[in-house]
């Protein structure tokens, strides 16, 4: 065994297991009926893989191989204890007369209906709204608990905390692993949207690595919001959400260069956004708000309303800044929050002026949540560029660097913070003019 077939190996299992590891864990929950153990046993193929494809060689579905692994691990342990004896012969016989092949992967409509169904697990009313979100996203993100501490503004001990008794929980509840019906689905459907809307966050722009897309969860998110439209079609925030992810995932192409780095949204070529997607994000958000009760569009809406403004716009110059303030207003009255805000504000520096912007900014210097957001300092560091202000900028540019662990942002942020001081004394710069959206 070579230490370059070693390396490959490694490379190989941790590309894969980031893959697959949510199907890998639902499938395996449909077996053991408890995510935590389920967790364990996908944990138990990646060692099995580590020990073996050095050896072996990589299997031509890496996949198909890691799935199978930890299904036949779920059926050893549930034969070797008595108390899942009635799941057994439930779930055996059927494994029994079929067992996984190792490089036959599964139907992908059973991937997708465990993946929703370890979504509404995940979200039982059992747990508390924070711990439906962190072991969700944990789960089927695919996400550290670092990344997710970072998603939801939270110290990672506390995430750490979450995700722990969450499993337990589950486990000591026996919370069945469905999607429920009637009064049951629709409890837990905002805890369930607000994940499909996470896990889709982290993929378009990740919170941490060498990567600043994960397409994957962008799109497993966009599948499983699809698939919630279909489930639950009267309800007009799924068609919101959907909507909204058919609309943002539209520029995904556009969105990095050559080399994987980032591409703001003034620079983006928008031939390159995908008109399937911005058509169907379309669609979507018609559907939304004919099946709208009354009272105005929903969280969800709202954004994919904001998404679709700058999809109607043929390029940026022709981008409906007063109507996409107006709506971030509208939003932040419905659900309110210093994210929003700041969004809000950056809509409003492009509407009327960057001092407008930078006034509203200001105001959010004391927010805690915004403590270690980078993209405070980002969007600080930005209009004080389009004010002429550099030096303040570049502060800021290197101070949002310093907060960020994607190493194609923070490659971005020093690249602008280098542009300012390289521009501190020409009279004749008028900086970037981009906001960061």
């Amino acid at each position: 065994m070579t230490a370059e077939r070693t390396a490959e190996a490694a490379h190989a299992i941790e590309t894969v297991f980031r893959l697959e590891a949510p199907r890998i864990i639902a499938g395996v929950t449909r077996i053991v009926r408890d995510v935590g153990i389920a967790e364990e046993l996908a944990q138990d193929a990646l060692v099995a893989a580590l020990e073996q494809w050095p050896d072996e060689g990589i299997p031509d579905n890496p996949g198909a191989w890691l799935t199978a692994t930890a299904k036949h691990r779920a059926i050893d342990l549930v034969r070797r204890k008595e108390r899942y004896a009635r799941k057994l012969a439930e779930v055996g016989r059927d494994l029994e007369a079929a067992p996984p092949h190792l490089d036959e992967p599964a139907d992908p409509d059973d991937i997708d209906d465990d993946l929703l169904r370890l979504v509404f697990t995940a979200c039982h009313p059992v747990l508390s709204a924070e711990a439906r979100v962190a072991l969700t996203l944990r789960l089927l993100g695919g996400l550290t608990t670092a990344e997710i501490a970072r998603a939801v503004l939270a110290p990672e001990a506390t995430v750490a905390q979450r995700i722990v008794r969450a499993k337990r929980t589950l486990a000591t509840k026996n919370v069945a692993f469905e999607v429920p019906y009637g009064p049951e689905r629709a409890a837990r459907l905002g805890s369930v949207l607000e994940v499909i809307y996470l896990i889709f966050n982290e993929g378009y722009a990740a919170t941490a690595g060498d990567d600043y897309l994960r397409p994957g969860l962008c799109e497993d998110a966009l599948r499983l919001a699809r698939l919630l439209a279909a489930l639950m079609p009267k309800e007009p925030e799924v068609h919101g959400l959907a909507a909204l992810l058919e609309l943002q995932a539209s520029r995904s192409a556009a969105r990095t260069g050559p080399s994987g780095e980032p591409v703001l949204l003034k620079d983006q070529d928008r031939t390159r956004w995908n008109q399937l997607l911005i058509r169907r994000g379309f669609a979507a958000l018609g559907r939304a708000d004919a099946v709208s009760t009354g009272g105005g569009p929903g969280p969800y809406a709202l954004q994919a309303a904001i998404a679709a403004s700058h999809a109607h716009a043929h390029a940026y110059a022709e981008t409906n800044w007063e109507g996409i303030a107006t709506l971030y207003g509208l939003l932040a009255a419905r659900a309110p929050s210093p994210v929003v805000e700041l969004n809000r504000a950056v809509a409003v520096s492009m509407a009327e002026d960057p001092a407008a912007g930078l006034a509203l900014v200001d105001a959010l210097a004391g927010e805690p949540a915004l403590r270690d957001y980078h993209l405070l300092p980002s969007v600080r560091g930005d209009l004080l560029d389009r004010l002429g202000r550099r030096e303040e900028a570049r502060a800021e540019f290197e101070r949002a660097a310093s907060l960020t662990r994607n190493e194609r942002e923070r490659e971005l942020l020093l690249a602008r913070a280098d542009k300012c001081r390289e521009e501190r004394g020409n009279p004749y710069s008028h900086g970037s003019h981009q906001p960061l959206q």
